[in-house]
């Protein structure tokens, strides 16, 4: 007997075929990934250009199609539910290299290099190092940009970025720098003024500098609880370099990072407050988009840094090695 035609062995237990399953839209699909990235639909309707009538409408006939909800909806967001966790992390990563794959084919200068990164970062411990690369490769010209919010390498506007997290970027590729620590840092002449620093129950005579949360964690790693901060904070300023800069000014004790300010420590123009060192457990990264791993400018600019970092990591190998979780 010869065998069934191929079209009714591919037939399932509901007698339908591969070739009868309707997929969903693509455009259910973009309003999908966009809402669970963004997490709103007005959020995602606003990148894709249309209403959060639309994104809902295509996000529910998505769930109906599939018969599996996406969504909790709640009034002011939506949360993923777990099957659409797992659904999202697929299409953020699809997209995500549907994106690069673009950027790669139109994207052919390999003598520009564009590159944005935290403020701190690039202005503290990249810009001063710059010249060196240069010097290495004459060829490629690099443009620097200093911003907090993150932008979306997928878009083509950068070719890579420096960002502090975990290290879970979809779409991206990761290559880990130094670990995110901190500690009290204060000017040689203020060290007096700072004995105390870590009793969060002894009042200070001098302020304190930087972000309440790296205090707080500061604090925590050593057991203490996140109310209790010792005196008043001085002047809120938008960045740590610049909490830094105020320090050696001497107008009080700023938190930050013995390995971006490893200048400032070396020539003696910043002192630790005290010897503790915290983390937050994020780290430096840098990353770029997946399609981009094998461009000679990426990897010249990455081999460079890497051997940058390196020293940094040797120089503050006891830094490192004491820091605690916060």
């Amino acid at each position: 007997m010869s065998p069934p035609p191929l079209k009714n062995r591919r037939r399932g237990q509901a007698g339908l075929g591969v070739e009868d399953v309707r997929l969903p839209s693509l455009t259910a699909i973009r309003a999908f990934e966009a809402a669970a990235r963004l997490g709103s639909f007005a959020k995602a309707a606003a990148e894709l250009d249309t209403t959060s009538a639309s994104v809902s409408y295509h996000v529910r006939r998505l769930e109906q199609q599939i018969g599996v909800q996406l969504f909790f909806r709640h009034a002011q967001k939506v949360e993923l539910t777990v099957p659409g966790q797992l659904v999202a992390t697929e299409a953020t990563q699809a997209f995500a290299a549907l994106r690069a794959s673009f950027i790669k084919a139109l994207d052919t200068d390999e003598s520009h290099l564009t590159l944005t990164t935290l403020p701190t970062f690039g202005t503290t411990w990249l810009t001063p190092r710059l010249g060196k690369f240069r010097s290495l490769h004459p060829e490629i010209t690099l443009t620097l940009d200093l911003s907090v919010p993150a932008h979306d390498l997928t878009e083509g506007c950068f070719d890579a970025a420096i960002r502090n997290g975990h290290g879970h970027w979809p779409g991206l590729r990761t290559v880990p720098l130094f670990p995110s620590i901190f500690m009290p840092l204060c000017s040689p002449r203020l060290k007096a003024a700072a004995k105390n620093i870590a009793n969060p129950h002894a009042q200070l005579d001098v302020p304190l500098l930087g972000r309440p949360d790296w205090w707080a964690a500061w604090y925590r790693a050593q057991g203490c609880p996140d109310d209790t901060l010792p005196g008043e904070f001085g002047t809120s300023l938008p960045t740590e370099y610049l909490d830094i800069a105020a320090a050696v000014a001497g107008h009080g004790i700023a938190i930050g990072s013995p390995i971006l300010f490893r200048a400032e420590i070396t020539s003696g123009r910043l002192v630790p407050a005290h010897d503790f060192v915290a983390t937050d457990g994020r780290s430096f990264w840098m990353v770029f988009p997946s399609a981009k791993e094998h461009r000679p400018k990426i990897a010249r600019f990455r081999e460079w840094l890497c051997s940058e970092v390196e020293e940094d990591l040797h120089a503050a190998r006891d830094y490192i090695r004491r820091a605690k979780p916060g």
